[in-house]
């Protein structure tokens, strides 16, 4: 059974942490309509969606992605390098121990979910400035016993890895070059975007769901064979928001 594990957006979302983005007002209504509306298309994708209750003090905490890796075999808390999120994980590993066993990061590492992608074994993670040295090395010891390989990629003018690059399967990425570093993706085939955020998408199954607002990456998709959705969340991308930073999937 697929699980994806989201969160309900706070009320105080307009105070979140913004890095490469000027602070726009997130009409929160409007934002709460298109969060709903993702929750809905991932349940149309054939995905359980547990909906967690919204954290009134934390801004950023509907983007659940970020305090956490999960694998089929453990759930890596992350200890974020945003100092404001990082009381999201309290809440967060409550509901993810349900389903796996926790592995707590400590100072003075740090990594965020989102500079972490996942390739069959291999988990590429984003030298950003919110993962450091630490949380690539912490992760690895906490993955490796367990069979995965962990790969550093450099990141620059983003958020996180997955800002400028996602994993679509196939030997597949979809990459903004300008944004990460290409020679660390040996032997994967890289479809370069054709709008600059346009990296961000979720393969869910077989269907690649991405943002409304970048038709000619779709195209390229779907002329590559990939089954593509969109979703609206233009509010959300606010808050330098993506269709992969909004839930965590995995296999229960």
């Amino acid at each position: 059974m697929r699980i994806a594990i989201t969160r309900a957006l706070s009320p105080a979302m307009n105070r979140c942490e913004l890095t490469f983005l000027e602070r726009q007002q997130i009409d929160l209504d409007r934002a709460a309509e298109q969060h709903c509306r993702y929750r809905n298309c991932l349940a149309e994708l054939g995905v359980q969606v547990i909906a967690l209750a919204p954290e009134p003090d934390l801004p950023d905490s509907v983007f659940v992605e970020d305090p956490a890796v999960v694998v089929d075999e453990i759930a890596v808390m992350a200890r974020m390098g945003a100092a404001s999120r990082r009381p999201e994980t309290e809440s967060l590993g409550a509901a993810l121990a349900r389903f796996r066993p926790l592995h707590w990061m400590e100072a003075p590492a740090t990594l965020e979910g989102g500079d972490v992608i996942r390739a069959g074994r291999t988990l590429f993670v984003g030298a950003s400035q919110r993962t450091n040295p630490q949380g690539i090395a912490h992760l690895a010891s906490a993955v490796e016993p367990h069979g995965y390989q962990v790969r550093p990629v450099g990141v620059r003018d983003c958020l996180h890895l997955k800002s400028g690059c996602c994993y679509l399967g196939r030997g597949t990425m979809l990459a903004n070059r300008a944004w990460i570093d290409a020679d660390a993706f040996p032997g994967y085939r890289i479809l370069d975007v054709a709008e600059e955020w346009a990296a961000d998408v979720l393969p869910v199954g077989e269907v690649v769901l991405m943002p409304e607002g970048f038709p000619r990456t779709r195209d390229l998709l779907e002329r590559e064979g990939f089954a593509v959705r969109t979703v609206d969340v233009s509010e959300l991308q606010k808050a330098e928001a993506g269709v992969t930073c909004m839930s965590i999937i995995l296999e229960a």
